[in-house]
C-alpha cells in the first residue's frame, strides 16, 4: 500500500485549465484578495477601453457602481470582435473572455502599444465573477453573451440593432473569492481622474448608483483633460506654492517611445517622481526615470555652472539630489513590449528606454532654460538652497545614527523593548504622550511588544527642511528605535531598512481631534522619509474605543456612535437605552492597563488598520493639502470627510 502512495507517476500531475488557475491562484493576477484586487478587476476592464483609445478608436468611458456592488463598464471603441474564431471554433468575445493570453494586445496592426496584464486582464475578471455580460454594438447589431467563473453559460445572441460601436461588461465580483466586496467611489475616481490625465482627450465618467445627491441624483464625476501632464502636475501641486508660473512641458518620440514629462519647482522641500509606462504607475521606477534624473542632473548641472559666479561655486558643492528638491514630475512613456522588473513588477526594465527620456529631457529642457532666463535663475537659485540644506541634514543625520556612549544598546531612553529579538513577531507601538505610553507598558505583552512615547505632537516634515527633521528629537527616536538608517555615499536619501527591528509599527492616538492631528503628523513623517515601510505593510493604526457601556455585572466597548446607540439598547432591559452607565474616553491615558490590552492591544481582538497607498500621486496631494500652509482647500476636505472620520491614503 505505502509503494502504491509513494509513487510519482505521470498520473500524479494535475493539469489544471487556465480559468482554474486563475480561481485557484488569484493572487498571481490581481495581487491579493482583498481591497486592492476588488478594485483591479474594475482598471483590468477600463485598461481595455484605453487601450482602444490610444490605439485611436474610443474617447468616451462610462464605469458605474451599481447598487449590489457590480459594476459595469463601457465604452465607444470598435466593440470587441463577434464574428467565429477558427482555431477556437466559438465566437472571438468568447476566446477574448474565456482564454489567458488571448486577445488583440499582441497584434501589433491592431494596438501599437497597451497597458493592463496584456492579454490576461478581462479573462481573468470573468474567472473571479459570479456573473459576467458582455454586450457588444457592432457591424449595425447588438450581441451579448454572459459567463460565469470564466465560462460561458450559452453561445453568443444577437439582441438588437444599433448604429453605434462599442462594448459594455457587467460584472459582480465572486464574494467566494474575494474577502472584501464593497467598492471604494474615492479609490476608482482617483485612478479615473489620473487616467484622464494620462490620456488628454478622453472623458470619463464614474458613477455610484448606491448613494444619491441631494438633487436626487446618482453620485457622479467626471474626468476630463485637454492639458494632460500639465494639468496633473498643476492638480498635485495645488496646494503647494510655486516657483514659476508655467509647467514645464517637453513631448518626444525615439525609436518608437512616445515620451512626455511635465515638471515645475515649488517651495516644499520634498521631491515628488511619478513614473508611468502605458498608464501603469510604475513606482518602483525604472529605466525611463533613470533617463530623466540623468538628463535633469547633467541638464541643469551644466546651465548653472555656467552661469554662477566663481564665488559660488567655492561656496557649495552640487549633487543631483539637490536638483530635484522641490520638484514634482511626472515622467510617462509608451513602450510596444515593456519588461517589468521588481518586486511588484512595477519597475522598467527596458534599456532603451532610459536613452530616448534622456535626449528628449536633455534637448527640449536646455531649450526651454535659454528661452527662460528669469525661470532658470529661480531654479539655479533653488538648487543652491538645496544643496546647503543638505549638508546640514548631513550632519543631522550622522547625529541620528551617532550611539549614545551613556546607553549600551543605543536606543532611546524612553523605549520600553521587547524581549524578543525576532523582528517578524515583534511591534512597536508609537503611543501619544508620556501618560498613554505608561498605561501602555504596564498593559502590553512583554516578549514582542515594545512601547515607544512621543511627547506631544512631532515635526510637520511637511514644512520643514530636512537637516531641522534629523534635528528633532522625537524623530531622532523613531529613527533609531526601528533600527533604520538613511543615507549612503551615492545617495543620501536612500533608507537602509535592512536592520527593521520590528514588522509591525502602531501609531496609537487618542480618538479625538488631536489624537487624529498627531496620527496624521506621524504618517506625513512615515510618507515622506520612510515610504519604503508603508509600501512593504509596516505601518497600521491601532482603534482604541471611544465608549464603555455598562449595565450591573455587564460592559461592553464601543468604536463608533451606531455601536454605541445598539449597545445601549440591547443592555437596557426595555430596549430604550435607560440604565446604563456610559463612559466617554478622551484619552488612552483614561484607560488602565487592562482595558487598553483588552481593547486595542491583544492581538485577539484589537483592530489594526494596515496603512496602504493605493495612489502615490493622489497620498502626495492629499499629505501636501493637509500638512501644508493652505488652508482653504483643507478646511474643504475635512469638511466633506469628517463623517468618515478616517483618512485613507
Amino acid at each position: 500500500m505505502d509503494d502504491i502512495k509513494n509513487q510519482y507517476t505521470a498520473d500524479s500531475i494535475q493539469s489544471l485549465e487556465g480559468m482554474e488557475h486563475v480561481r485557484l491562484r488569484p493572487s498571481m493576477y490581481i495581487g491579493d484578495v482583498g481591497v486592492r484586487g476588488l478594485h483591479h478587476l474594475v482598471y483590468e476592464v477600463v485598461d481595455n477601453s484605453i487601450d482602444e483609445a490610444l490605439a485611436g478608436y474610443c474617447d468616451t468611458i462610462s464605469v458605474i457602481i451599481h447598487e449590489d456592488n457590480s459594476i459595469t463598464v463601457g465604452d465607444n471603441g470598435r466593440g470587441i470582435p463577434v464574428e467565429m474564431h477558427k482555431k477556437e471554433g466559438v465566437s472571438a468575445l468568447e476566446v477574448v473572455m474565456t482564454k489567458i493570453g488571448a486577445g488583440g494586445k499582441f497584434d501589433k496592426d491592431s494596438y501599437k502599444v497597451s497597458g493592463g496584464l496584456h492579454g490576461v486582464g478581462v479573462s481573468v475578471v470573468n474567472a473571479l465573477s459570479t456573473k459576467l455580460i458582455a454586450t457588444v454594438e457592432r457591424n449595425g447589431k447588438i450581441y451579448q453573451q454572459e459567463f460565469a467563473q470564466g465560462k460561458a453559460l450559452a453561445p453568443i445572441k444577437e439582441i438588437g440593432t444599433s448604429e453605434r460601436t462599442g462594448t459594455k461588461v457587467t460584472f459582480s465580483p465572486d464574494p467566494s473569492i474575494f474577502n472584501a466586496l464593497e467598492y471604494s467611489f474615492d479609490t476608482l475616481a482617483s485612478r479615473m481622474r489620473e487616467l484622464a490625465f494620462l490620456n488628454k482627450g478622453i472623458t470619463i465618467s464614474l458613477t455610484d448608483e448606491r448613494r444619491k445627491e441631494e438633487d436626487g441624483e446618482f453620485v457622479s464625476e467626471t474626468f476630463f483633460s485637454e492639458g494632460g501632464l500639465r494639468e496633473f502636475v498643476t492638480f498635485i501641486d495645488a496646494n503647494r506654492e510655486p516657483l514659476m508660473s508655467e509647467v514645464i512641458y517637453m513631448e518626444g518620440e525615439i525609436e518608437d517611445i512616445p515620451v512626455e514629462v511635465a515638471m515645475r519647482y515649488n517651495t516644499s522641500f520634498n521631491e515628488n517622481l511619478h513614473s508611468y509606462v502605458n498608464n501603469i504607475n510604475t513606482h518602483e521606477g525604472g529605466t525611463h526615470l533613470t533617463g530623466f534624473r540623468r538628463a535633469l542632473t547633467r541638464t541643469l548641472k551644466k546651465y548653472a555652472d555656467e552661469n554662477m559666479s566663481a564665488k559660488e561655486k567655492d561656496k557649495v558643492e552640487i549633487t543631483g539630489d539637490d536638483f530635484r528638491e522641490g520638484l514634482t514630475a511626472i515622467i510617462s512613456v509608451k513602450v510596444m513590449e515593456p519588461q517589468f522588473e521588481g518586486q511588484t513588477k512595477t519597475k522598467l526594465g527596458n534599456s532603451e528606454v532610459s536613452g530616448a527620456v534622456d535626449k528628449i529631457v536633455s534637448q527640449m529642457l536646455q531649450n526651454f532654460l535659454e528661452e527662460n532666463p528669469n525661470d532658470a535663475k529661480v531654479i539655479v537659485d533653488k538648487v543652491m538652497l538645496a544643496a546647503k540644506a543638505r549638508q546640514a541634514a548631513k550632519k543631522a543625520r550622522e547625529m541620528v545614527q551617532r550611539k549614545n556612549p551613556m546607553s549600551g544598546s543605543g536606543l532611546p531612553g524612553k523605549l520600553a523593548d521587547c524581549s524578543s529579538k525576532d523582528p517578524y513577531e515583534s511591534e512597536i507601538f508609537l503611543v501619544e504622550g508620556d501618560s498613554a505610553g505608561g498605561t501602555a507598558k504596564q498593559g502590553r505583552d512583554r516578549h514582542f511588544q515594545a512601547i515607544l512615547p512621543l511627547r506631544g505632537k512631532i515635526l510637520n516634515v511637511e514644512k520643514a527642511m530636512q537637516h531641522r527633521v534629523f534635528e528633532n528629537e522625537e524623530i531622532k527616536n523613531i529613527y533609531t528605535a526601528l533600527g533604520v538608517t538613511v543615507g549612503t555615499e551615492e545617495d543620501p536619501k536612500e533608507l537602509n531598512t535592512t536592520k527593521l527591528r520590528y514588522h509591525k509599527i502602531v501609531i496609537m492616538c487618542d480618538a479625538d481631534i488631536d489624537g487624529a492631528h498627531i496620527s496624521t503628523l506621524i504618517l506625513t513623517f512615515f510618507f515622506r522619509y520612510m515610504k519604503e515601510l508603508i509600501e512593504n505593510g509596516h505601518i497600521y493604526i491601532a482603534t482604541p474605543p471611544l465608549y464603555l457601556l455598562k449595565r450591573g455585572n455587564k460592559a461592553e466597548y464601543a468604536w463608533g456612535e451606531n455601536e454605541r446607540e445598539r449597545i445601549q439598547a440591547e443592555l437596557s432591559t426595555d430596549g430604550s437605552g435607560k440604565g446604563v452607565a456610559i463612559q466617554r474616553y478622551k484619552g488612552l491615558g483614561e484607560m488602565n492597563a487592562e482595558q487598553l490590552w483588552d481593547t486595542t492591544m491583544n492581538p485577539k481582538y484589537r483592530t489594526l488598520r494596515q496603512v496602504t497607498i493605493n495612489s502615490a500621486s493622489e497620498a502626495d496631494r492629499v499629505f501636501s493639502m493637509l500638512m501644508g500652509d493652505d488652508v482653504p482647500p483643507r478646511r474643504e476636505f475635512i469638511e466633506k470627510n469628517a463623517i468618515y472620520a478616517k483618512i485613507d491614503v
